[in-house]
């Protein structure tokens, strides 16, 4: 499996050649990520997956071939972007570490 996120579009290579692509705006937490952010993933689950650590976001290949956007609710969701821009002005203002 190969994955691919841009601004605009999360897009998977399957094992047999199928190309799944859809918008990330179907799931919040990518969306208003960091690109930094969104390029921290790795493929979990012998393949059926795809985590985000520094997200706590996991899609699965199965809803992605269903067509399912996120089914967080928008109350989980605006508690995790208060976390996630805190965390983040917390990293902006850290000594760099060359």
């Amino acid at each position: 499996m190969h994955v691919e996120i841009t601004a605009v579009h999360l897009t998977v290579t399957l094992s047999d050649g199928r190309v799944i692509s859809v918008p990330i705006t179907w799931y919040p937490r990518l969306s208003h990520a960091r690109p930094e952010d969104r390029e921290n993933f790795r493929v979990v689950g012998q393949g059926h997956g795809i985590h985000w650590p520094t997200l706590d976001e996991d899609i699965s290949v199965a809803n992605l071939l269903f067509g399912q956007p996120s089914g967080e609710s928008a109350q989980s969701f605006a508690r995790w972007k208060t976390e996630y821009y805190r965390r983040s002005a917390d990293d902006d203002r850290s000594p760099s570490r060359e």
